[in-house]
């Protein structure tokens, strides 16, 4: 099969394989963190969190980092990724540590959400950093391959980190030193992350040498005009353009999926006494969506060759809108959990397919504007869909109404993606490089 004579040329790459050690590192480091702060904000027994807690939490988390998003993709187009992958994993590792701390003191929620705050933040730059490198490890001819395998088997060990941290949880009595321990345990990982990118030379990943400022005062100064140039660039390149926005949507569906999970696991599946059966529920439900993914990484490379990246967005977007509604309106364990795995597989599948028009639409110089534009599109949908959530769930997390909603945009992103797949042999005014 082409896929697997494919694959083994990549992991004989040896930048390839740091760079992907340095992505598997840094996201199993995520999930064990981010399982760590999910216990803490929902499954902690002298809390009781609504779906209306959980969206604030997220909102503190993620939006202000992701409003700002862009402005580290400026500095990712000026400064060595290397060393951005190195220096930001470092001090993730002394951030949190600084939380387990936190935790342990049972220092006040504010000061808590700071902490944790500066950690979600510093994750744009590796993030964006990680995906806007790629392409200079992996030839033109590998590189939807590589997206399938690279950022999924970074999914794939954020899952791993998150079951991982799931099981301390269950074997440590509940409270705050189980917390503080998991946080620890990503601390120490986050090292390992920054302590492995060293192993790649300093220029490996680009930019260009032509296009360093390594003033800091002049990249910052510049950081207005470059994202109004990245915005403008991406503009310019509509299949990326069209790609970003049904990913966003996408990624709003999934978003709201999962705090519905969370809410029924927490108080639906369980006694809302008991937070360890809600906590393995969800862990459960965590590691089926992973399952998904990895599904995606070996369907993805098929699918993209057999309907086109774009096709394969529409594939997926309309799967969706079938799958979701039917698995997810009894509101039971079983068919839920299979649509976590298979949402799971078609979010998953769509997101490699973007990665891919992204990349090869984009031109180098850009590629960090465009993926912290990415990523900020990213987490603002996953926080406004957590609101919406939170407006729309009950107590129990049983709502027809939110899952009628999702299958509607999922519909429209299938529909939206189909018109332009039969508009796209229009000529374009850019010289990027044809999708097959």
């Amino acid at each position: 099969m082409a896929v697997v004579r494919d694959l083994r040329v990549l992991v004989r790459l040896r930048d390839f394989r740091r760079l992907l050690v340095v992505r598997l590192l840094s996201q199993l480091s995520d999930g064990v963190y981010q399982v760590a702060l999910a216990a803490y904000v929902v499954f902690t027994p002298q809390k009781q969190a609504s779906a209306t807690a959980i969206a604030a939490a997220m909102a503190v988390l993620l939006l202000p980092y992701s409003l700002v998003g862009p402005f580290t993709g400026v500095l990712l187009d000026r400064w060595r990724r290397r060393q951005v992958l190195l220096y930001c994993n470092v001090a993730r590792a002394v951030l949190a540590a600084c939380t387990a701390g936190l935790i342990l003191a049972r220092a006040p929620d504010w000061l808590f959400y700071l902490s944790a705050l500066a950690v979600t933040g510093i994750n744009r730059f590796v993030l964006a950093g990680l995906s806007a490198a790629l392409p200079r490890v992996v030839d033109g001819e590998r590189l939807v391959i590589a997206n399938s395998v690279s950022p999924t088997a970074g999914t794939i060990a954020a899952t791993a980190g998150g079951a991982a941290a799931f099981l301390v949880h269950l074997v440590m009595a509940a409270g705050v030193g189980a917390d503080a321990v998991v946080v620890g345990v990503a601390a120490v990982l986050y090292l390992g992350a920054g302590l492995s990118a060293r192993t790649m030379p300093v220029g490996l990943l680009g930019p260009d040498p032509g296009a360093l400022q390594p003033r800091i005062g002049a990249a910052l100064a510049s950081t207005a005009f470059g994202l109004v140039e990245g915005v403008r660039h991406l503009a310019e390149r509509r299949p990326a353009a069209y790609s970003l926005g049904a990913i966003t949507v996408m990624r709003f569906c999934y978003g709201a999926l999962t705090v519905t999970l969370l809410i029924l696991a927490r108080y639906l599946w369980s006694p809302p006494s008991d937070t360890a059966r809600g906590l393995a529920l969800f862990g459960l439900a965590v590691g089926v969506s992973g399952a998904g993914f990895f599904a995606a990484a070996v369907t993805t490379p098929w699918g993209a060759g057999r309907f086109g990246r774009t096709g394969w967005i529409v594939v997926c977007a309309a799967s969706s809108t079938v799958l979701e509604p039917a698995l997810g309106l009894p509101f039971e364990p079983g068919p839920m959990l299979a649509a976590a795995f298979l949402l799971g597989l078609t979010t998953q599948g769509a997101k490699i397919a973007t990665d891919t028009v992204v990349q090869t639409s984009i031109d180098d110089s850009f590629r960090g504007r465009v993926f912290s534009i990415y990523d900020m599109l990213f987490n603002v949908a996953f926080v406004i869909s957590a609101g919406v959530a939170a407006l729309l769930l009950p107590a129990d997390g049983r709502s027809p109404q939110l899952l009628i909603v999702i299958a509607v945009l999922y519909g429209a992103v299938a529909a939206a993606m189909a018109r332009f797949r039969r508009t796209r042999h229009a000529p374009t005014t850019h010289p990027a490089r044809p999708a097959p």
